[in-house]
């Protein structure tokens, strides 16, 4: 079953990753947890769980279908999950049973070894997990879920470390690709980064305790003030109020996914030190200078668009208006809709300002183009609403190359700009004109003003370039071809 069926609009949208949060040192940790989630909510919508631990209880947990607001703010839930110490996890699937969700998949996963129960949670993607997985199988363990994460538990369950921060580096020195891992034990909250540091992991403190999360807005509503980001390869260890570091893999060079800056991350979150709402911005900026055009409105396409739109009109001094209005409640009025309902596609999510619109010259800001369907069809939105041209500006370069490091792409083929030049899908979607900002403006826009070869820290742009950090073996496996092949 999936609990929210796609809509026209979201198809066409690059699917966040997952989320993690965990608190320990709090009273109602489970509580403080939610609230974490809560705030990653745009990184996974699928399912939820929390795993938390109290000394007279136990281990308990709470998997659920569907938003954290729905499922994580009875009491009758959150009594269930008593104690000082939790772990959660948002989720939307990018390994596993995609579009087909099971309950044994949700996150977190939960272990008994000998030394005592452990809980993981997960977010990026192991690019070696189908290898993993049959050795593992052959070996003798048993999987209940489709998830790539639950290789790391049974790698875990296989190591004769002493200890559950041992036995974890011992599983995550086998696994390829990206992840920002948290566990828990009876006594510890742990938290570490592929040596990439391809996917976010922030530490803050509340209180006399500690969270670990996706991002730092999840930090600010807790009311916990952020300390520092979690280093690529580093582990943190917390435990009696004391965070002690470790370095289990060999150095290398970060390669921080730079779409987290372009879409992922929430605005008011600080990534490397920027805020990700000035990036976006300074993205609008690059974009002006490098792709002017001569127009009467700058209007976002709602809402990963705004901020880049803001920053073209700010440099363009074209006016930026809200041309498309977005709607905020149609998420569980259309869960089922019949035909006639959803051939009506984006307008069910969108809406032209049509007053606004008529007879101007309307430059359209959005965050990237993915197939591209959707762009055709707030297109043809404003066209009917009596626009006189139609302008995109692309606040990303054009994605031509699956992501294998956690975030759900469709295949190559499906990809727009992997068939076609910047000209031919400005034909195909029907525009006036279709700009993409360029990777050494993205870059510069990240805070790397030489651009992208001179950068420091280097990014993971995978997506554009087809320039992978970490080789897709699994993926190569079953035929993809790299880049370089090609």
């Amino acid at each position: 079953m999936q609990p929210f069926p796609s809509h026209p609009f979201d198809d066409d949208k690059l699917k966040e990753e997952c989320g993690v949060f965990g608190v320990i040192g709090v009273a109602d940790a489970a509580s403080f947890t939610a609230l974490g989630m809560h705030a990653l909510q745009h990184r996974g919508q699928e399912a939820g769980g929390i795993v938390a631990y109290d000394p007279e209880t136990g281990f308990n947990s709470a998997r659920r279908f569907g938003y954290v607001r729905d499922n994580f703010t009875s009491r009758s839930v959150m009594d269930t999950l008593p104690g000082s110490l939790a772990i959660g996890h948002v989720r939307y699937s990018t390994a596993g049973s995609k579009g087909n969700t099971a309950i044994r998949d949700v996150q977190p996963f939960f272990g008994e070894f000998s030394m005592g129960g452990a809980a993981i949670a997960h977010n990026g993607n192991l690019t070696n997990a189908a290898a993993l997985r049959r050795e593992l199988i052959e070996r003798g363990s048993i999987f209940q879920s489709s998830s790539d994460s639950e290789c790391i538990i049974h790698l875990m369950a296989r190591s004769i470390q002493r200890s559950v921060p041992e036995r974890m580096k011992d599983a995550l020195r086998r696994v390829e690709g990206a992840f920002s891992v948290i566990a828990m034990t009876r006594t510890k909250l742990i938290g570490v980064r592929d040596p990439l540091g391809v996917r976010p992991l922030v530490l803050g403190r509340v209180g006399e305790g500690w969270a670990l999360s996706s991002e730092t807005c999840a930090l600010d509503i807790i009311g916990a003030e952020f300390v520092r980001e979690i280093e690529p390869g580093e582990m943190v260890v917390i435990e009696h109020g004391e965070v002690q570091s470790s370095r289990p893999f060999s150095p290398a060079k970060s390669r921080f996914c730079i779409f987290e800056h372009v879409y992922f991350s929430r605005p008011d979150s600080i990534l490397g030190g920027r805020s990700v709402y000035e990036t976006r911005r300074q993205i609008g900026v690059e974009l002006a200078r490098e792709a002017p055009v001569d127009a009467d409105l700058v209007c976002p396409v709602p809402d990963s668009g705004t901020p880049a739109a803001i920053g073209f009109s700010q440099e363009s001094g074209i006016p930026y208006a809200m041309g498309i209005i977005r709607n905020q409640y149609m998420g569980r009025t259309f869960i089922e809709p019949t035909e006639s309902i959803r051939n009506m596609g984006v307008r069910l999510k969108l809406n032209v300002n049509r007053a606004l619109i008529r007879g101007k010259r309307v430059i359209l800001v959005d965050d990237s183009v993915v197939r591209g369907t959707t762009s055709r069809k707030i297109k043809d939105m404003i066209l009917d609403a009596g626009a006189a041209e139609v302008h995109f500006r692309i606040a990303s370069p054009p994605t031509a190359w699956p992501c294998f490091y956690g975030v759900d792409t469709p295949d190559r083929d499906k990809l727009l700009a992997a068939r076609m030049s910047e000209d031919e899908m400005r034909e195909w979607i029907g525009v006036d004109s279709l700009k993409f900002i360029s990777l050494d403006g993205l870059y510069r826009a990240a805070g790397a003003p030489e651009g992208r070869d001179n950068a420091s820290p280097q990014y993971c742009d995978a997506c554009f370039s087809g320039e992978y950090p970490v080789a897709p073996s699994d993926q190569i496996e079953n035929g993809f071809r790299m880049k370089a092949a090609e």
